[in-house]
């Protein structure tokens, strides 16, 4: 998973709270296992970061960051609409998707997830929502899909959807698998009549 903050220092506490909450999941893994993992001290990373739930917060906003860049990406590439909507939902759960779903803790990850950074989710999303929206608005204006709904409703479904893959899925090829034929239905929906 890659971590966009500015300061290398950031970005290793970032990687080592990740493989820490991946390897032990988010209750056992302590600041002590974070510093360590990162190189520097206890009292060195309490500089940068209150607590855990801080840091765990910042790699949910990490995460959204990336998505949103590599969605957006995703739609604006070359191509036929089909590939283009599997890029970009592919993109929507990103590597982390796939650490998330392969570690032992993901199920704890996912709650953690919701227990700290709800608040964060719900802009990510809402974030994403738009950016679907907008693509869509756009396309349709220039006559390359042919919208079934208003595009701000289209993008929260779209959104919702890859939510309930993520949800059901009973591993991550089931969850790539899932959102492939997703972007692939909905492909074929958005496709004006030749």
């Amino acid at each position: 998973m890659t971590f966009s903050a500015p300061d290398t220092k950031i970005q290793a506490i970032l990687a080592a709270a990740w493989a820490g909450f991946s390897a032990y999941g988010f209750r056992k893994t302590s600041m002590d296992d974070i510093a360590r993992g990162a190189g520097m001290s206890r009292p060195a990373l309490y500089l940068h970061f209150k607590n855990k739930e801080a840091i765990f917060r910042r790699l949910v906003e990490s995460y959204y960051a990336e998505a949103a860049r590599e969605v957006a990406a995703a739609l604006k590439g070359e191509g036929p609409l089909a590939p283009r909507l599997a890029r970009a939902f592919a993109a929507h759960g990103g590597e982390t998707m796939e650490a998330m779903m392969s570690s032992a803790h993901g199920m704890e990850l996912f709650e953690a997830t919701l227990n700290v950074a709800g608040d964060m989710i719900e802009e990510g999303e809402a974030q994403l929502q738009g950016i679907y929206a907008q693509w869509l608005q756009e396309e349709a204006a220039r006559g390359a899909v042919v919208l079934t709904a208003d595009a701000d409703a289209l993008g929260r479904l779209f959104c919702a959807c890859l939510k309930g893959i993520k949800h059901t899925a009973q591993s991550y090829d089931g969850y790539r698998v899932g959102v492939a034929n997703y972007a692939a239905l909905c492909a074929q929906a958005l496709t004006p009549a030749g």
